[in-house]
């Protein structure tokens, strides 16, 4: 089973402009997740994917595989999945470029999960993490995740889900991390899918799968390895990476 790391790249930001070629202690964002990604030694390839003619220079210039996007993209997963044609693999793992602390645990939990679908029941795969604190519960910009009791998605959302109506410590609330395991085939088949009234709501992309009937596995973890979208959360991966390589 080969297995390919696509690491999507935009230049713009609506937070942080330019956050992919942001200097993380010697070298730019989009760098240190490559180098996390590839130095977990679980994949064949490991791909840059980018719109940006900037951010291409820049990592093949430091020798990364890059794919350069010839058309214009809603989402992050028809960006992959554009690259992915000209791409040969059995599973396709998706790392935001901003996460420079990737946990490698996490990812081989979910290639393991497509090693043991004999089967092939499975569409794709992502990640989910309990989270306790009320504020990032209710905060819209954590997406939230039920699942049925074989952790398949049920459903995502901006909102608290599940609703606790009767307030049990045996209800867990979990956060998606987005971080996408695809079947190649269910991944060339995403563009082709129209964009749901439940998509279109919540933006989240994730919901399209669901409203087109595709199974997708929740891996739980208990890392929550932070992103970067914010000129604070910047100043805090500095300050970690200095922490974890000093």
């Amino acid at each position: 089973m080969k297995v390919v790391a696509m690491i999507p790249a935009r230049l713009a930001s609506s937070r942080l402009p330019e956050k992919m070629i942001l200097d993380l202690c010697g070298l730019p964002v989009i760098l240190r997740t490559y180098e996390a990604v590839k130095a977990t030694g679980l994949f064949d390839e490991v791909i840059v994917v980018t719109d940006s003619k900037k951010i291409a220079t820049l990592t093949e210039g430091h020798g990364a595989l890059t794919i350069l996007s010839q058309k214009d993209h809603e989402t992050g997963s028809d960006r992959i999945a554009e690259a992915a044609e000209g791409v040969q693999a059995d599973i396709i793992i998706n790392v935001q470029g901003d996460e420079p602390f990737i946990d490698s645990n996490s990812l081989r939990e979910l290639i393991t999960c497509f090693r043991e679908d004999h089967e092939q029941l499975i569409d794709l795969a992502s990640l989910m993490v309990a989270i306790t604190d009320k504020t990032s519960i209710d905060n819209p910009n954590v997406v939230k995740v039920v699942t049925d009791l074989t952790g398949k998605a049920l459903y995502f959302s901006r909102l608290a889900i599940p609703f606790h109506r009767d307030p049990s410590p045996t209800i867990r609330c979990y956060k998606h991390k987005g971080v996408y395991a695809f079947r190649r085939s269910a991944l060339l088949e995403f563009p082709k899918l129209i964009m749901g009234p439940l998509e279109r709501a919540e933006k989240i992309e994730a919901i399209r799968y669901l409203e087109h009937g595709k199974r997708l596995q929740m891996i739980e973890t208990s890392v929550d390895a932070p992103g970067i979208d914010t000129r604070a959360d910047l100043e805090d991966a500095v300050a970690n990476f200095k922490k974890l390589n000093s």
